[in-house]
């Protein structure tokens, strides 16, 4: 039986952890196809899920906008920026994706299984993506905003009443104070097409890299970075 066959012999399975009925399967199927696998398998499958998963970071996008600008009426827009910055990131769309235990039904070619796991966030994260958008093509706007907010709305709500921080400052304050120098921030990697970039940033505290954060922006994934580091550091007992 051919990975596209077991697929979707297994799609009623994944329906039923997504909470969603697919009229159109084949979406459902394409969202699970790698680059890497369409690359080695055209006999069977026309496509991979890069477009689906640029349509779905649109939308989750303006999902998370929608609620963050609705439950946080008195959060300045660089707040709520930096907001939907962290909840449309790899890191956690990459979590979400591990929480809906989807992950072992991506299909990658026999290269990319052979990296060992590196990439693997970038990877469970444009399956997300790509699953919000076959979600949305599917079922239009709201079936996509009712399957994120019945899944995540928790991890919303919990991020919208915590204070507002600037995480920036705070980790420029700590390292000054630890190692009398400055935080330095270096840009990794430009991801994406021209129309829908995304920055991967590494922020260094004395030699060490202590966080990594992504964005539409070198400063929004600096400010990712800067949050990723300082709970990490938190953790850890920073005093």
């Amino acid at each position: 039986m051919d990975a596209i066959t077991e697929l979707l012999r297994k799609a009623p399975l994944i329906e039923e952890r997504l909470d969603y009925l697919f009229q159109n399967r084949q979406l459902l199927l394409l969202a699970f196809v790698h680059r890497s696998f369409y690359n080695e398998h055209r006999e069977l499958v026309e496509a991979h899920n890069e477009r689906l998963e640029f349509l779905g970071d649109s939308v989750l996008g303006l999902v998370v906008s929608d609620f963050l600008y609705n439950h946080l009426p008195k959060h300045a827009e660089g707040e709520l920026s930096h907001l939907r910055a962290h909840f449309v990131g790899a890191t956690s769309c990459a979590t979400f994706l591990q929480q809906l235990e989807l992950a072992e039904y991506v299909l990658l070619g026999k290269g990319e299984k052979a990296n060992q796991g590196r990439g693997r966030e970038r990877i469970l994260a444009d399956l997300f993506e790509a699953l919000v958008g076959a979600i949305y093509l599917d079922g239009g706007l709201e079936a996509a905003k009712k399957f994120l907010l019945n899944h995540f709305d928790e991890a919303l709500i919990a991020s919208a009443l915590e204070p507002q921080r600037n995480w920036k400052a705070e980790l420029q304050d700590y390292s000054q104070r630890k190692h009398q120098k400055l935080p330095s921030y270096q840009l990794l990697e430009q991801l994406g097409p021209d129309h829908s970039k995304r920055f991967l940033v590494a922020v260094f505290v004395g030699d060490r890299e202590v966080g990594r954060g992504e964005g539409p922006s070198k400063k929004q994934a600096e400010v990712q970075a800067a949050y990723e580091a300082l709970k990490k550091l938190e953790s850890h007992g920073k005093s």
